[in-house]
């Protein structure tokens, strides 16, 4: 099974993306929905968190305040690391098995959905690497919009991230996200007619 890699900067758009591809008939594992599951309520990576963090991360039911634990880290690079320590490995093992239950039916093409693919050093591992790439003003208003954050707390996530120009050297395929959502999905299909084309034209 070849599995290809999908990223982008933090509100770029690239679940828009993914979804388009999972429409086309790829299935998609996605980085984050995987991250919610390595520290889900009740799990060894949220007792982790706890006890690094604290219980002030933990909401009214016990579940991980994603927001609260935001604030912790966000703009302190020892605080998350230390966060990334604990729920990277997890991730990892979930996502090989997901990849080995797609294996399993049959997949031939699929795709990794990880916001911090180059980040994480993993470009080489999921190739072609496609990055969605959206202005950082644009970033800003849309992580505002959709979490409800702070201009100054909307920065500090896209800072957390490596800068967009340093992701476009590594790209093999890069759709600009700066124009209408018909303009995506069109890029979207011609990113991924180019990928199936290389398979088949792979030996």
């Amino acid at each position: 099974m070849r599995v290809f890699g999908l990223t982008g900067g933090i509100a770029s758009g690239k679940t828009t993306v993914a979804k388009r591809f999972e429409e086309r008939g790829v299935p998609v594992v996605y980085a984050d929905e995987l991250a919610r599951r390595a520290v889900e309520k009740g799990s060894p990576g949220l007792l982790q968190v706890v006890e690094r963090f604290g219980a002030q991360v933990l909401d009214a039911r016990g579940d991980l305040d994603r927001k609260k634990l935001g604030a912790l880290v966000f703009g302190k690079p020892l605080e998350l690391s230390a966060l990334n320590a604990i729920v990277h490995p997890r991730v990892g093992a979930l996502g090989a098995d997901a990849f080995a239950a797609l294996l399993e039916r049959g997949v031939e093409l699929a795709c990794y959905e990880v916001p911090l693919l180059i980040e994480n050093g993993l470009q080489h591992a999921f190739r072609p690497v496609v990055l969605v790439a959206a202005d950082p003003a644009m970033q800003r208003a849309r992580i505002m919009a959709r979490d409800g954050l702070s201009s100054d707390e909307a920065d500090k996530r896209i800072a957390a991230q490596l800068p967009l120009s340093e992701k476009l050297k590594l790209a093999d395929h890069i759709i600009e996200n700066r124009g209408s959502l018909e303009d995506l999905l069109q890029r979207a299909d011609e990113v991924l007619s180019a990928i199936r084309a290389s398979e088949v034209a792979s030996p």
